[in-house]
């Protein structure tokens, strides 16, 4: 069984499902508007209230360091990535060529990227902080919009920089 809620953020809505083990994904509005829910997804506010408290103090500047149990599906590589997404701290950024050199594979950023791209639950696991090695934005699940969006609210002010960067 899977538990959801929508929760009303700054950025949009935001679909929050989780398992018994943990969150397991947040989707944006954009991706789950069209969606139709699963019968084994049951609407549960009380499962879900802990990832919505902390959400909202995030986005009120009143948390800069999320603490939920997640369960997040995905390869080995990409798990390896996202541990690594999540060592970035608040109000901080990196490049795919950063997160390369830090597990030593500098000529993975093409994978990282796709990694980060696969990142079931955006926000938490903060992908939003991995831009391209030229300073550029690029490619969000929510957009450039929001991931911009994202940025300022952590202090990082990249200009103007709203268009759809290649990420290499």
């Amino acid at each position: 069984m899977f538990y959801f809620d929508i929760i009303n953020t700054p950025i949009g809505d935001l679909l929050l499902l989780a398992s018994d083990k943990g969150l397991k994904k947040i989707l944006f509005e954009e991706q789950f508007r069209s969606l139709e829910i699963p019968n084994n997804w049951e609407q549960d506010k009380e499962k879900l209230s802990q990832a919505k408290e902390q959400l909202l103090a995030y986005f009120d500047n009143n948390l800069i360091e999320f603490n939920l149990q997640l369960d997040p599906v995905g390869t080995v590589f990409q798990k390896q990535i996202w541990k690594q997404l999540e060592e970035i701290p608040f109000g901080e950024i990196r490049s795919y060529q950063d997160i390369a050199n830090v597990i030593e594979k500098p000529n993975a950023c093409r994978a990282i990227g796709m990694a980060n791209s696969k990142n079931p639950i955006p926000i938490i696991i903060p992908c939003h902080r991995v831009i391209g090695k030229n300073g550029k934005l690029t490619g969000y699940a929510g957009g450039i919009d929001i991931k911009a969006k994202l940025l300022q609210l952590e202090g990082i002010d990249l200009g103007n920089d709203s268009q759809q960067f290649a990420l290499f």
